[in-house]
């Protein structure tokens, strides 16, 4: 069986897609609904982290349950620049940048979730199949997130 290796690639995505969610949220506080909701988000992807761990063990997968969280100096001084260049073009398409990059890893989370849940359904692992159960509708929830910042900053950040 492979579970045991979507597993392990879920866990390290549910990890990026997080920090990415802790870094873009950082980088944009000038925007109140991106660094809040941002942080939110990135709380249900740690939450995966921990839950896949818990479940990895059953696959014979040693995962850490704690979620990575670091920062390295680059980023701190990016933060800082944040909020000294507030909205200005520049910043705006740094923020789609991100925003696009959220997506993607989201999407590509969601399809981890999507081929868990198959292959739990298929060899019939019920304590499998209530992880995705519970954790992939969050995952298409930050996706319809992302998509959704994307389309509301798009038309000003493009055109200005």
């Amino acid at each position: 069986m492979k579970i045991g290796l979507v597993l392990h690639e879920l866990h390290r995505s549910e990890n990026d897609l997080a920090l990415e969610l802790l870094q873009v949220s950082e980088r944009n506080k000038v925007d109140h609904e991106i660094y809040h909701l941002g942080r939110d988000l990135a709380r249900w992807s740690q939450d995966h982290v921990r839950e896949i761990a818990e479940i990895g063990k059953n696959y014979g997968q040693k995962l850490d349950p704690e979620p990575r969280q670091e920062f390295n100096l680059a980023e701190k001084v990016r933060e800082a620049g944040s909020d000294i260049l507030g909205r200005r073009s520049a910043p705006a398409l740094l923020m789609l940048r991100d925003l696009r990059e959220i997506y993607m890893k989201a999407s590509g989370v969601s399809a981890d979730w999507e081929m868990l849940a198959q292959a739990a359904q298929g060899i019939k692992h019920t304590d499998l199949l209530d992880v995705t159960k519970r954790c992939h509708p969050q995952t298409l929830r930050q996706m319809r997130w992302a998509n959704a910042m994307l389309k509301v900053n798009s038309t000003q950040a493009l055109t200005s």
